[in-house]
């Protein structure tokens, strides 16, 4: 179960790995009309340098919002906490370490918090989740105790939901379009691995992600249950091959080496043997000057 849940992540994260993409898809949640001369900086979390702590995208924009996006098929009411964690590591990765010591206030780009949701289960076209809402005790003043917040906004993007979204950014109603695909194929009854090799070709042949399937098609049919490509795994086998590739190397220097030296070695007693010839003819001349 958890590979059905986690390809349309993975597939999501590596569509949306790019400035360009992530321009288009800003540009249409937040109706704005950035331009290709835009910045685009991404600082997404990788886990292995946080502690197992990743998000799926996280990228600052024109040098003034910093934008965490998440994408779910299940809507989690911690996302405030867990975008709480996120945010802190990424302004810990875009800040300078110092910079928090010094007296002049450090100037940093408005957060924004984003989930897109397209999951099974009905929900609204639009959401709002707030950390506040978790919290215990309420009866203090906020201007007296101060207070953190932290707001997230679900967008379903589901069809006939958000479509003038969509409309506005084709990576992601191409990926709507291909989840889509996929969920009726197994409506049909057809296995998720078919359902996704089926929706590939379909999607080359519509031309809906086309220029991408085209280009990742491994890493997507990677995706499918029991071929997903597996990162430990993989570095170990990385690790067998660089140390039989290092044996293999250093077995193959040591044999020139050692036929080297038995070359030598023979050049040496062919010498060997021509001196001791000589040697012996030296004294054969010597006896009969004497005789």
């Amino acid at each position: 179960m958890e590979a059905k849940r986690e390809y349309k992540a993975t597939l999501f994260s590596k569509l949306f790995s790019e400035p360009h993409t992530l321009r288009e898809l800003y540009n249409a949640i937040a109706d704005t009309s950035y331009g290709e001369e835009t910045i685009i900086e991404i600082n997404t979390l990788e886990s292995a340098f946080f502690n197992d702590l990743r998000n799926d995208v996280s990228f600052t924009i024109d040098n003034k919002y910093v934008v965490l996006l998440e994408h779910q098929s299940t809507i989690n009411a911690n996302m405030p906490l867990r975008f709480l964690l996120y945010i802190a590591r990424v302004l810990e990765k875009i800040t300078n370490e110092r910079a928090i010591y010094q007296e002049k206030l450090i100037s940093l780009p408005t957060p924004e918090f984003i989930v897109l949701y397209n999951g099974l289960k009905a929900f609204p076209a639009e959401k709002t989740l707030k950390l506040s809402d978790a919290y215990k005790g309420t009866d203090k003043s906020i201007e007296k105790f101060g207070n953190l917040d932290l707001t997230v906004r679900v967008v379903n993007i589901n069809p006939g939901y958000n479509d003038d979204l969509l409309g506005k950014s084709k990576t992601l109603s191409g990926y709507t379009a291909f989840i889509e695909h996929i969920r009726n194929s197994q409506e049909n009854g057809i296995n998720l691995r078919d359902a996704i090799k089926e929706a590939i070709n379909w999607g080359l042949t519509q031309e809906i992600l086309g220029r991408f399937l085209a280009e990742h098609r491994a890493e997507v049919s990677s995706m499918i249950p029991g071929t997903t490509f597996n990162i430990d795994i993989a570095k170990e086998v990385w690790q067998e091959e660089a140390r039989e590739d290092g044996y293999e190397e250093a077995r193959e220097e040591l044999q020139a080496k050692i036929d080297e030296q038995a070359a030598e070695n023979k050049k040496q007693a062919a010498e060997n043997k021509r001196q001791a010839a000589e040697i012996e003819r030296l004294k054969a001349m010597l006896e009969a000057q004497g005789g």
